[in-house]
């Protein structure tokens, strides 16, 4: 579920400043200390494939932020609890690719050894899948 089904423009979330503060400015760093929360005041594609958020602050700036960098608030102002469903394929091949790793060979035996070309391609693939 994306943050877009979760939040609308106008809601209020809260800033984890820890997770972003490396790539922050004082004066943002400072609007947040004041207060952690921040209004959504628009979205933004950040990679290609994930979905910020551009917040207005307590100084009335705005600032973009991950969506992994805020934590939504229901209707009371408690935080909702986030559902990483990283493994969505979670069945025996699956598990069993995941613990795979290629270790470089040197020797010629061991580099004409087809058990070892279907590991290095396996382990090659897995991060496609």
């Amino acid at each position: 579920m994306s943050i877009l089904d979760k939040v609308k423009i106008g809601n209020s979330v809260q800033i984890n400043l820890e997770l972003s503060k490396d790539r922050l400015t004082k004066e943002t760093i400072d609007a947040i200390n004041v207060s952690s929360l921040g209004k959504i005041s628009d979205f933004r594609i950040t990679d290609g494939k994930g979905i910020g958020v551009v917040l207005q602050l307590s100084n009335g700036k705005e600032q973009w932020f991950f969506e992994d960098e805020i934590d939504i608030l229901d209707e009371n102002g408690n935080v909702i609890k986030k559902n990483n469903d990283k493994k969505k394929n979670s069945n025996f091949i699956f598990d069993f690719l995941r613990g795979l790793n290629y270790e470089n060979k040197n020797k010629v035996s061991e580099l004409l050894n087809p058990i070892n070309f279907f590991i290095w391609l396996a382990v090659s693939l897995k991060d496609i899948f």
